[in-house]
């Protein structure tokens, strides 16, 4: 399978901006977690995101909720492809947003500068 596919439209659940912030801003929002790096987060983020590093997340899931979708953020949609599915396979309910912040920010939706 082409890996393109594979990161960026393939397997698992995915949401692309449109659809992620209809979500966020909706009775039952989702959790957003950003697995980027903290300089990367810093630069802008989705409002309310955690930062939990993707070379991370194995030690810190104790730390996300099991009882909300979990939307796995990085730049491009790679990163937390990987994120996930290591969630999904780890028992949360994981979604990736397809496009990362750069389909994010194409989108003309608000990111956060700083913490």
């Amino acid at each position: 399978m082409n890996i393109f596919k594979t990161l960026f439209a393939g397997g698992g659940n995915n949401l692309n901006a449109a659809d992620a912030k209809t979500r966020i801003d909706s009775k039952e929002p989702l959790f957003i977690l950003d697995v980027r790096q903290p300089d990367e987060f810093r630069a802008g983020h989705i409002a309310g995101a955690k930062l939990i590093p993707l070379n991370e997340l194995r030690s810190r899931m104790n730390e996300l909720p099991k009882d909300k979708p979990i939307l796995c953020v990085c730049r491009s949609g790679s990163r937390s492809g990987a994120a996930a599915g290591q969630l999904t396979s780890a028992g949360f309910e994981a979604i990736n947003l397809r496009g990362g912040m750069m389909g994010w920010q194409m989108a003309g939706y608000p990111v956060k500068k700083g913490k």
